[in-house]
């Protein structure tokens, strides 16, 4: 099965020869595509919703699969055992519900060994509850695809070489190291767009758009900071 660039990244992520479950499995594409890759792993495939489950068992049929992957109604974790896998991933859901996920099983989170998460938003928080609860960041990566950029990474448990920089938790300490050549595109129509909206702001010239100048000021900081790191300008 040849997968979309964003779960193909994702998928690029996990261990070959790792055990995994997906978490919001929707079509079930990564498991299916991990069966062919791994052909003696386990694989889960685990949704809260009957509706994708069911999407999911019918692509599984008919790739012939339904010996390899299992499928599994769940919110979340709660079905899943301690060290039943090697793998987690959460991929294309809020940075909120994947915090949530992780720390709704803590007994089922500590036996797992690495998880590879791509939030749709909330990158900075999921970046820094991972640092601030026993985790290490140990790869990241960045797609572009349809005009929308998806950040995602692999963490394990460990502890930081150092605490983060706000400019790390926004954009990513190991994308920012490997002058990530996507991120450099994504940080650069940030920039472009935060000039814009600073332009249409100072033509306003109301008391709300000065505050909003303020706000729009600090992150084209942040962004220009990480250029400037990119271009190596620390």
């Amino acid at each position: 099965m040849e997968l979309s660039k964003r779960l193909s990244a994702v998928a690029g992520l996990v261990t070959e020869g790792a055990s995994v479950a997906d978490i919001g499995t929707d079509h079930g594409y990564i498991p299916i595509y991990l069966a062919g890759r791994d052909r003696q792993t386990k694989l889960l495939a685990m949704d809260v919703n009957p509706g994708p489950l069911s999407r999911a068992a019918a692509h599984i049929r008919e790739e012939g699969l339904g010996e390899r992957i299992e499928l599994r109604l769940s919110d979340g974790l709660s079905a899943l055992k301690p060290g039943e896998v090697h793998t987690i991933i959460a991929a294309g859901m809020g940075g909120p519900l994947v915090i949530r996920i992780l720390e709704a099983h803590p007994e089922v989170t500590a036996s797992v060994r690495e998880f590879v998460l791509q939030p749709q938003s909330g990158i900075r928080q999921v970046r820094a509850w991972l640092e601030t609860h026993g985790f290490l960041i140990d790869r990241e990566d960045m797609v572009e695809e349809d005009g929308k950029y998806y950040p995602m990474m692999r963490a394990v448990h460990g502890q930081e070489p150092r605490p983060y920089e706000e400019t790390e938790l926004l954009y990513g300490r190991k994308l920012l190291e490997a002058r990530h050549p996507v991120l450099r595109a994504y940080l650069l129509r940030e920039e472009r767009i935060r000039k814009e909206i600073l332009d249409a702001l100072a033509q306003a010239g109301t008391e709300t758009a000065a505050g909003r100048v303020r706000e729009i000021g600090e992150e084209l900081r942040r962004v220009r900071e990480a250029l400037a790191r990119l271009e190596g300008e620390e």
